[in-house]
């Protein structure tokens, strides 16, 4: 059995940034987020299922996915947003799966931003490493890297599940309020409590 992180937080929390700071330590790192995209992007394979689902209005003329129009739709319309997930999920399990069996690494990072709303994640990982900051904080990173008004963003922050459901379902927790020094720290110190429990599961199943 290989050790898996479940790496999660809110929008604007950071998690792009401490999953870079594992790659960095030689950590293979699987972001749901990059398998979608790849998934989305001109001739992605989820291209040909969505535009029969949606029509060619969602479609670029480089036929990739108009993320924009698209979001517009899904945060606004519950069925959309369901008929969307029933499309990309399957497609991402299976390439996660792909890159779990590929994987090297002493332990795996998964990122998944929406882990604790997804039991099919939340089996595949022994514990669950939640990036966390303010509020406040999520808005503005999210504004700012987004160029996303402060209502979507809320509306964004409102369709996941709460700091305080996240942090109840933690294992371990980043505190990300700070700058990249005091992330990298605690990542460093994730690290080697992740090589240790890493080296007692191989002990355990050899």
């Amino acid at each position: 059995m290989r050790l898996i992180i479940g790496l999660t937080g809110g929008i604007g929390c950071g998690k792009s940034a401490a999953s870079q700071l594992f790659s960095e330590l030689g950590i293979d790192v699987i972001d749901t987020d990059v398998i979608s995209q790849r998934l989305t992007q001109s001739a992605g394979l989820a291209i040909p299922l969505i535009q029969k689902e949606f029509g060619k209005d969602f479609i670029t003329t480089d036929n990739a996915l108009d993320r924009s129009k698209m979001r517009q739709l899904v945060f606004s319309n519950e069925d959309a947003r369901l008929r969307l997930e029933n499309i990309l999920h399957p497609l991402i399990l299976q390439e996660t799966l792909l890159h779990i069996e590929h994987s090297h690494s002493s332990y795996i990072i998964l990122v998944v931003p929406l882990l604790l709303e997804n039991d099919e994640y939340r089996t595949l990982v022994q514990r669950i490493l939640v990036i966390d900051c303010d509020e406040e904080q999520q808005l503005r990173r999210t504004m700012s890297r987004s160029q996303l008004s402060e209502q979507q963003v809320r509306s964004i922050m409102a369709a996941q599940v709460s700091r305080q459901f996240r942090l109840q379902n933690a294992d371990d927790v980043i505190v990300n309020n700070q700058d990249l020094a005091h992330l990298r720290t605690q990542v460093l110190q994730l690290h080697r409590i992740y090589l240790s429990l890493s080296q007692d599961l191989a002990s355990s199943n050899p």
